[in-house]
Order: structure tokens, then C-alpha cells, then sequence
């Protein structure tokens, strides 16, 4: 099963049910959290910290073997027990309530694969073998957790700006729109060596002059620092 098409899941309130209390279950439940799902854990025992989870009130444990019946109401499932046969009949539940699973360690029983992760704020990448070699994803994942700095996560979010600022006033058409992003992206590195040395609004003045011309990003920008002093002021005379 080589899992061919790769998705990004909002999972944000969503219910969210692993079975098994050990390691990997405390993992998965961790990356959930992160993902701000609703984690039931349900287990007889659970690891100390998966305890200390439950105590600040973070996730729900059911202290007790799964049980058919124990998916309603579930948009996901991670199965992490070491039983293969509790895996299967979690699997087969998902499957009749249309639940998607992943058990681990178990690509027969899964609908979908869990990718290695590496996340720089919004930036986030996903390195998957399809279940074949996972020690082999979790190796490029070292890797690359080690070549991509925390300015990769300034770049992505100098860009998001800038582009959040500029787009309602984009006057040129599509195809010329996409030019001048990739003659911004076209200078990654300078850009990459700017933000390593703090020069953030450098960059990203750089970057809106590149998207709407050095002179128009200049009158932006004094507009903006007009509105910034405006509200600064305003903010000044409440508090008097």
C-alpha cells in the first residue's frame, strides 16, 4: 500500500482516538495536541507522560481495553497496540464508521501513513516512504531538521505579510504577478542571509518593492508607519 496522495489535515477540535498507552501512543498523542485535536486516549495504563497530559487536563483517558463501539463520533484513529489482532478490529471499526486509521507499525491496517515532520513555524515538510523504510524517512528528517534554520520560519512569515499587504493592490495581471514572486524567491539565499542577521524589515522591504515597485512600496510603507503613529497616538490619549 504506497499511500499515493499526501494531505495536511485541520484537525483543530476534531476528536481524535488512539488506543494504547505506550511510547508511540504518547508520541502520536503529542503531535495531536500539537494539532490541537481532541485526544482520547483509551488504554488500561498509560506512560508517566501521557499521565501528566491527563492531570493538566490536555487530553481524556479511558482506563480500559478498546472496545467496539469506542470510534463514534471520531474523525481519526491512531492504533498503537503492541496486540496486532486489537489493531485489526480497530481497523475494522473505522472502516465500518468511515474513520480514518493509522496503525502503527501495521500498513495493513492503515488508510493513510504518518510522514517524518519537520516543522519551522508555518513552514512545515513531510518526508514519507509510503510505510516501506521509515528509519530512512526519520534519517532526512535529521538531516534536514539540521540545514533549515529558524530563518526559514521568518522568511515564511515576512512573505505571508507582505503578500497579505500587497495582493488587494496588485494591479498587474496574473501571470505578471507570478513573475515578480519568482524573481523575489529567485533571491531565497540573500534573502535567508538577511533574516540570520536580523535585517527583517530590510527584507521585507525588499520584498514589497520586488511585488509592487520601489516607489509605490515606499509610499506603502510611509502609509503604514503613518497609521502605526496614528494608533499609537490614539492609544496615548485613552490612557491619559
Amino acid at each position: 500500500m504506497p499511500f499515493r496522495y499526501p494531505v495536511a489535515l485541520e484537525l483543530a477540535g476534531r476528536r481524535c482516538v488512539i488506543t494504547g498507552g505506550g511510547a508511540e501512543a504518547e508520541r502520536k498523542a503529542r503531535a495531536l495536541l500539537e494539532a490541537e485535536a481532541d485526544v482520547v486516549v483509551i488504554a488500561p495504563a498509560v506512560t508517566d507522560g501521557l499521565g501528566d497530559l491527563v492531570r493538566r487536563g490536555e487530553l481524556t483517558h479511558v482506563a480500559r481495553p478498546y472496545g467496539r463501539g469506542d470510534l463514534a463520533g471520531a474523525f481519526l484513529v491512531i492504533a498503537a497496540d503492541a496486540d496486532r489482532a486489537v489493531r485489526a478490529a480497530v481497523f475494522a471499526e473505522a472502516e465500518a464508521e468511515r474513520v480514518l486509521c493509522n496503525a502503527v507499525d501495521d500498513t495493513e491496517h492503515c488508510h493513510f501513513a504518518v510522514p517524518s515532520i519537520v516543522r519551522r513555524g508555518e513552514l512545515l515538510i513531510a518526508i514519507s516512504t509510503g510505510g516501506r523504510a521509515p528509519a530512512l524517512a526519520k534519517r532526512l528528517r535529521r538531516r534536514l531538521t539540521a540545514e533549515l534554520g529558524w530563518e526559514w520560519e521568518a522568511l515564511v512569515d515576512v512573505l505571508g505579510e507582505v503578500r497579505a499587504e500587497t495582493l488587494p493592490r496588485r494591479t498587474v495581471d496574473f501571470a505578471t504577478w507570478a513573475a515578480r514572486w519568482q524573481a523575489v524567491l529567485d533571491r531565497e539565499q540573500e534573502l535567508l542571509d538577511l533574516l540570520a542577521e536580523g535585517r527583517i524589515e530590510e527584507v521585507r522591504d525588499r520584498v514589497r518593492a520586488e511585488l509592487v515597485g520601489r516607489r509605490e512600496a515606499t509610499e506603502f510603507s510611509r502609509s503604514l508607519a503613518d497609521s502605526l503613529g496614528r494608533e499609537t497616538a490614539g492609544d496615548a490619549n485613552l490612557s491619559v
